[in-house]
């Protein structure tokens, strides 16, 4: 090669160097938060090549337009039967209540209603139990939506329970997240017993480029939730799967899940419903029973039709008298009874969304809280809104805890959440750490006495942004009382981390905690 053809090839080298570095510059923070924009630019940069593979592959944080449109449509039909049948505020609401509803109702669609029951169940096999005895008692249809679905040991009675409701002409649909129940050992036996038992089933979010079912990959669908005939309705943290995940590597490890799932009955279960069929249509273009999504008894579905008219009903004055509410904690089985009315609003969130419909509830909640903030996450990866926000509620004088696992099941996520354990110490926020060799996976945030979430959403930017979530916000003193006795039972079982024990941490292991933290903002 003579040396003028050298010369111009690392010229033309350097000049597209240049150019992708200018390219990335203009096109990466767009519309990208700065720790995320940043995050890219440095692998861009420092390895140019797998940087911009990685970007073309996953740096695009949105569905496809054809998913988006569904969701706008969805959202559309939600709006309009929302804007007739959900209540006025209740004269007895904080306005940061009230405002916090109607920017939930903006956002997801879906307004406040009334709740009869919620029972928390923090027993693995007793909310698995508890959801099977349901589906025995289905008379028209059951919806069962998790992000990984098992057939194993634990599950083998909820599995007979959907056979048995299909053999009674029970219509039993289900969703499952692709890739997350493909990498489970038992997937084969799990899609093949479904096809045995006559459940409809389909894939969430189908990864499956060579059949023209293409998103970004890792875009999931983290929901969990369970349906019977609109009239109770599951959901929480729990997937339907052993305790261990039927993995040999947790089960070398002795890994266990303790889990928090809340058992509803009432007006609400409609609101959780419609995610479900939200779900249904977006994955087979099905729209199940339009009319009764929300309110309305509908005549779209025959059997699917429910019977009772106005499901949405009114909370407040006149409405939602005080019902039972109990819970089942973890540390001693069970709690006693209390009674409260229940406002109940379903916030879905995720990536077919053009806000962060999670992050934004739980800022809210943070900032509007005056007594105190407990927070359970077992990915805890904050952005820098949510970490000031936490902060701050602890500098205006407030009482701010967060239970998080001793062990990680994830390596990168759990390096990630503990380089944020200093500043939050220093902060005098209390962290408390839930025992191995159980992984404390329950997703709930309570503030002052009256006010909580739970759901199928971490604290992190991963639900945040790139996951389908469902989150439940309640407005009943007796619930959040259910769940102070809950949080009790991990800091029973668990034990406080203090700033002193956090500075005698080694090096080597904080300077792993940094990396993860900086690719975690890579969204």
């Amino acid at each position: 090669m003579s040396t003028e053809l050298a010369t111009l090839i690392g010229v033309l080298l350097v000049l597209l160097d240049l150019g992708i570095r200018i390219a990335a510059l203009i096109i990466v923070p767009r519309d990208r938060k700065p720790t995320a924009a940043m995050a890219w630019l440095l692998a861009i940069f420092l390895i140019p090549f797998v940087g911009i593979v990685l970007f073309l592959l996953i740096g695009n944080v949105k569905l496809s337009k054809r998913r988006r449109a569904k969701q706008a449509e969805i959202n559309r039909v939600l709006d309009e039967r929302a804007s007739v049948l959900a209540p006025e505020p209740d004269a007895a609401w904080p306005a940061w209540f009230a405002t916090t509803v109607e920017q939930n109702r903006r956002l997801g669609a879906l307004p406040a209603v009334a709740g009869e029951s919620a029972e928390l169940i923090g027993d693995y096999a007793a909310s698995i139990a508890a959801m099977t005895a349901d589906i025995d008692t289905a008379e028209r249809y059951a919806h069962v939506e998790f992000y990984i679905v098992a057939f194993d040991d634990v599950t083998r009675d909820f599995f007979a329970a959907m056979e048995r409701a299909v053999a009674r002409g029970v219509t039993v649909r289900l969703l499952l997240d692709h890739v997350a129940s493909r990498r489970v050992s038992v997937h084969e036996a799990t899609f093949a017993e479904l096809d045995r038992i006559g459940v409809q089933w389909h894939f969430l979010l189908p990864f499956q480029p060579f059949k023209g079912n293409y998103e970004r990959p890792d875009l999931r669908n983290h929901r969990k939730l369970v349906v019977v005939d609109g009239r109770v309705a599951y959901t929480g943290s729990q997937n339907l799967i052993s305790r261990d995940y039927d993995s040999p590597k947790n089960q070398k490890r002795g890994l266990m899940w303790q889990e928090l799932v809340v058992r509803l009955t009432g007006p609400v279960v409609r609101s959780v419903d419609a995610v479900f069929r939200s779900d249904w249509y977006a994955e087979t273009d099905e729209l199940l029973d339009e009319a009764a999504v929300v309110g309305g008894s509908g005549s779209g579905a025959g059997a699917d039709a429910d019977a009772d008219a106005g499901a949405v009903g009114t909370v407040g004055a006149g409405g939602g008298a005080p019902v039972p509410v109990s819970t089942t904690a973890p540390a001693d089985g069970g709690a006693p009874a209390a009674s409260a009315p229940l406002v109940c609003q379903v916030v879905p969130s995720g990536p077919a969304y053009d806000d962060e419909n999670n992050l934004r509830l739980f800022l809210s909640l943070v900032a509007s809280a005056q007594e105190r903030v407990i927070i359970t996450s077992p990915y805890f990866v904050p952005d820098e809104a949510m970490m000031y926000a936490i902060t701050s509620a602890k500098l205006r004088g407030l009482d701010v805890q967060l239970f998080v696992s001793e062990l990680g099941d994830q390596g990168s996520v759990w390096h990630a959440q503990r380089s944020y354990y200093g500043a939050l110490l220093r902060a005098g926020v209390r962290i408390w750490l839930y025992p191995a060799p159980y992984i404390l996976h329950a997703k709930h945030l309570s503030i002052d006495d009256d006010v909580a979430v739970i759901g199928s959403s971490n604290m992190d930017i991963r639900s945040f942004n790139l996951n389908y979530e469902v989150s439940l916000m309640v407005r009943s003193a007796s619930f959040v009382a259910d769940m102070r006795e809950v949080e009790q039972g991990y800091r029973d079982a668990g034990r406080e981390l203090t700033l002193e024990e956090w500075n005698r941490e080694p090096l080597s292991r904080t300077f792993f905690d940094g990396v993860a933290r900086l690719t975690s903002a890579l969204q």
